[in-house]
């Protein structure tokens, strides 16, 4: 059965509120998955990059992480709803921030970072969206993909609990993979990860040995374009 698609405009003043929410048995600062997100890219990537797109950026939550991270490089951050757009143009003037459409014209980038948008994008259209991922990255450039895990069921508990992800569709690593090579791109690496609550950061040092187990509340998967 398809889902009606979700308005992201309506959540725009509501986005982080709702997230602490649905995520407060793990952490109750939003700001802690955008900084582990990017901590894991900004680990990996040791090439220089001097443009990052951030695909989906909605308010722009992970646009500073990713300042911080490579503070060399441009970043700019595209999504669909332009509400959410706006309130990210208040928050971050010196940023540029466009509404993702299929004729955007952008150039390419060295990294680009897309963060729980795959499983808001409707099966028959992924492909398509991978595509434009593809198109925009350089010749070596890489992309990083998180997705919510299926396999694990608080994640699914806390996605279906979540009016903003009424129409998500989780998706596995391997179709994620697939997308990847469909559109012309290496899917190079794959983890699991958002094992250990900052609460329990005593442990953390674990996360790094546990990305093979398919328990952690999220996943990555790395795709390069050769």
């Amino acid at each position: 059965m398809t889902k009606e698609k979700v308005d992201f405009d309506q959540y725009t003043d509501s986005y982080n509120a709702l997230l602490r929410e649905g995520t407060q048995f793990f952490s109750a600062n939003e700001e802690y998955f955008a900084r582990y997100k990017v901590d894991v890219v900004r680990d990996i990537v040791t090439t220089p990059v001097k443009r990052v797109l951030e695909y989906g950026c909605g308010i722009g939550r992970n646009v500073p992480f990713l300042q911080q991270a490579f503070p060399d490089a441009e970043v700019i951050g595209t999504d669909i709803s332009a509400a959410s757009l706006e309130t990210a143009r208040h928050d971050m003037p010196d940023v540029r921030f466009e509404v993702e459409r299929e004729d955007l014209e952008l150039g390419q980038f060295e990294l680009i970072f897309v963060a729980g948008v795959f499983h808001h994008i409707p099966q028959s259209e992924r492909a398509g969206a991978m595509n434009t991922i593809a198109r925009r990255l350089t010749a070596n450039g890489s992309a990083f993909v998180f997705e919510h895990n299926p396999y694990n069921p608080v994640t699914r508990r806390i996605v279906n609990n979540c009016p903003y992800d009424a129409d998500a569709v989780l998706l596995k690593p391997s179709e994620l993979r697939g997308l990847f090579s469909g559109a012309g791109m290496r899917p190079s690496a794959k983890e699991y990860c958002l094992f250990v609550p900052p609460r329990l950061s005593a442990l953390s040092g674990l996360e790094k040995y546990l990305g093979w187990l398919p328990l952690g509340g999220q996943y990555w998967v790395r795709g390069d374009r050769t």
